[in-house]
């Protein structure tokens, strides 16, 4: 897996065009489009604090198309190595695979979709994929607003982690 191109100053960020600014972000949020054309029209954002306090807010006020978009942009937790980002190859550990708890995720998965109708999206943070297990299978007793809501807030929270910020 290759490693992520550092990111520029927010100076940059908040002076780029578009185009530029969704390929220098776009993979701390897995080049969701839409969304990050959201994000880029809510500069100037002076510090990454306040970035990512407007991509937290941009993402709970983005309207439900773009906000499946930014949970589906996402790889499934315990998705094969080569269908996810270099980031997220690392953040789900897949030096580390746990067979069993992959098979189960994957049933999970189909379940949390099927039921909500969005992708579930957490922040794995280098917990192991038997970690997650009881956490997605606790979120389908959830209400869909919540989860909602939850997933967009962990989106933002691997965004920040993936900035090292």
């Amino acid at each position: 897996m290759t490693a992520a191109a550092p990111l520029p100053s927010i100076d940059d960020l908040d002076t780029m065009d578009e185009v530029a600014f969704a390929a220098a972000v776009g993979p701390l949020f897995e080049q969701a489009p839409g969304y990050l054309s959201m994000l880029a029209a809510r500069r100037p954002f002076e510090s990454w604090g306040v970035l990512f306090e407007r991509a937290g807010e941009t993402a709970l006020a983005a309207d439900r198309a773009v906000q499946v978009e930014l949970l589906a942009a996402h790889p499934r937790i315990g998705a094969p190595p080569g269908s996810v980002s270099s980031m997220s190859w690392r953040e789900q550990g897949y030096d580390r695979e746990q067979s069993e708890a992959i098979d189960l995720l994957g049933s999970l998965n189909e379940a949390y979709e099927a039921h909500f109708g969005f992708r579930y999206v957490i922040h794995v943070a280098g917990r192991p994929r038997s970690a997650i297990v009881p956490l997605l299978q606790a979120a389908l007793a959830q209400p869909a607003d919540a989860e909602l809501r939850r997933g967009l807030q962990d989106v933002v929270a691997i965004a920040r982690a993936r900035a090292g910020i």
